[in-house]
């Protein structure tokens, strides 16, 4: 059950990152070339694979209640952002999202650049290379982080292997940014799933026991839940209030 949940929250983690570093890619594909767009986007993912391979034998050399409380912080921040935003957007306090927006400001922007000659586009290259690497890295720490250490760590890389593919065969089949993924949606799951783990493995950082062992789980993803969906309900009651 621990490693199904893993892979899970590290597949719909990654698919939104992903998604939104696919974004940039295509608009840099589109107007300046696919060269460079590709070169740069490819580059990137064997800067983050090394990282990987670099960061994976350190985390195994270190006491695991220490990775434990310092990953699981590590989660429970990652989550709360991401559920901090969802609430908002859900709530209505701020807009939503939209991947078809940043795709046509990132074209403009192409578009408006100079051209840059004879050989490799060093602005195609360095666009894709920079929007893969910002969302590769926060795909990387999720992954290494509900790992805990090791012990789900290739579950969490094979759901995270998996949002890849899946992005990039939508990118090679539809050219365009992947809208009609429901991105609020999923970063609300994400962050319930982020801060159950990392109350989860901060609580096994400081020696606790939790009841039911790997089913205390799914009692932290359903108090986060409950207590999400009363966030959205008052945010959005004082929201129409103000507006009134």
């Amino acid at each position: 059950m621990h490693e199904c949940t893993a892979a899970l929250a590290a597949f719909v983690a990654s698919l939104v990152e992903f998604a939104e570093a696919l974004t940039v890619v295509l608009a840099v594909g589109t107007v300046r070339g696919w060269r460079g767009a590709l070169g740069g986007a490819s580059l990137a993912l064997l800067v983050l694979l090394a990282l990987v391979c670099l960061l994976g034998p350190v985390l195994t050399r270190i006491r695991l209640q220490a990775v434990h409380l310092a990953l699981g912080s590590l989660l429970l921040l990652f989550g709360m952002r991401w559920l901090r935003k969802a609430i908002l957007r859900a709530a209505g306090v701020i807009p939503l999202h939209d991947e078809g927006a940043l795709y046509a400001r990132q074209t403009a922007a192409l578009r408006g650049a100079l051209p840059n000659g004879v050989g490799w586009d060093r602005l195609a290259i360095a666009t894709a290379f920079k929007i893969t690497m910002v969302e590769g890295i926060e795909v990387v720490f999720i992954v290494i982080a509900i790992g805990a250490g090791g012990a789900n760590l290739l579950p969490a890389s094979l759901g995270a292997a998996a949002a890849l593919a899946l992005v990039v065969a939508l990118g090679l089949a539809l050219h365009r940014p992947v809208a009609a993924i429901p991105e609020n949606t999923l970063k609300f799951c994400v962050g319930i799933l982020l801060c159950a783990f990392g109350t989860f493995w901060v609580g096994e950082g400081m020696d606790m026991a939790w009841p039911g062992d790997d089913l205390a789980l799914l009692l932290l993803i359903a108090f986060y839940a409950g207590a999400s969906f009363a966030a959205i309900r008052l945010c959005g009651s004082i929201t129409l209030g103000s507006r009134a």
